[in-house]
């Protein structure tokens, strides 16, 4: 018998259709499969929080701790494994055994994500600390979908997610997401494989390092995009001033363009607020404090 926990039940099958429910009827099945193969027991699932995947706590015949994540593929996910790999444990979390759609990793311990830290400067401060250590150029003949490839997308799916939600914010708010996601795709910088949704609750407390990143949704492309999650982090509770605050405080710590910066965190929050069937007014609301930085 699998647990499955209810956010990750409405979750899948709200997202994923037909699709999300099959994949649902065949978890445990699934789950009992990538035990007898990896040799695992395992545990009930982590509560909540795996919202769009099944995550739990496991062991290996050998006694050691491990966290089994089994997920339906999809275009963000399906190269988590590859950027694990290429990270080889530097800053993330360490993988050890992958299949599509299913990931053995470390345990962390205690494995407290960063969102408990109350002083946001610090928070910063970590994950700037981790990025340090993600970013490095892909290898030739890298699995990676690009940055520029999927601005250049952006750039047409925030207008057409625009229109087919009935205008529901500021047209020139639409408009200057596309424009910017189109310009920034042509005039890159350096190009390294990013994490591209390293907020924090995605950086956990760990004991091979005071803090470790997980759940890579990978991209290659210039830096300056990578803080695009961080700088609308914890949406449901930041205002303009904090978002400013973190612009400026990450472009110092990390000696990256300011303005590109901006413009692609504006990007990404329309790119990501705007899809599927609703907007995310909390999301918008960030591209607006953006749009006037």
């Amino acid at each position: 018998m699998v647990t499955i926990p209810p956010q990750l039940d409405e979750n899948i099958r709200s997202w994923h259709g037909q699709e999300g429910s099959d994949w649902l009827e065949a978890l445990p099945a699934a789950v009992a499969g990538l035990a007898a193969r990896w040799g695992l027991t395992v545990g009930e699932p982590f509560g909540d929080d795996g919202a769009v995947s099944w995550v739990a706590p496991a062991t290996t015949a050998g006694g050691s701790e491990a966290v089994l994540k089994v997920f339906l593929p999809d275009l963000e996910n399906r190269h988590e494994a590859d950027a694990l790999r290429h990270y080889g444990g530097r800053g993330a979390v360490r993988l050890l055994e992958d299949e599509p759609g299913a990931l053995l990793l470390e345990r962390l311990r205690p494995g407290t994500s960063l969102w408990q830290l109350e002083d946001d400067d610090q928070a910063a401060r970590i994950v700037a600390g981790l990025l340090e250590l993600l970013w490095h150029a892909p290898t030739d003949g890298h699995p990676f979908r690009t940055l520029a490839g999927d601005a250049m997308r952006w750039s047409t799916e925030i207008p057409q997610a625009w229109a087919a939600l009935r205008e529901p914010f500021e047209r020139e708010l639409a408009d200057l997401g596309g424009t910017l996601a189109a310009e920034l795709a042509q005039s890159q910088g350096e190009q390294v494989v990013l994490h591209q949704d390293l907020h924090g609750g995605n950086v956990l407390r760990a004991e091979r390092s005071p803090w470790l990143a997980i759940d890579p949704k990978p991209l290659v492309g210039e830096r300056e995009f990578d803080l695009a999650s961080l700088i609308r982090d914890t949406r449901e509770r930041i205002d303009e001033r904090l978002v400013r605050r973190r612009l400026d405080l990450l472009s110092e710590l990390l000696g990256l363009d300011r303005e590109r910066m901006r413009c692609w965190a504006l990007v990404h929050a329309l790119a990501w607020g705007v899809e599927g069937d609703q907007a995310d007014a909390a999301m918008i609301d960030c591209a607006r404090w953006l749009a006037r930085m």
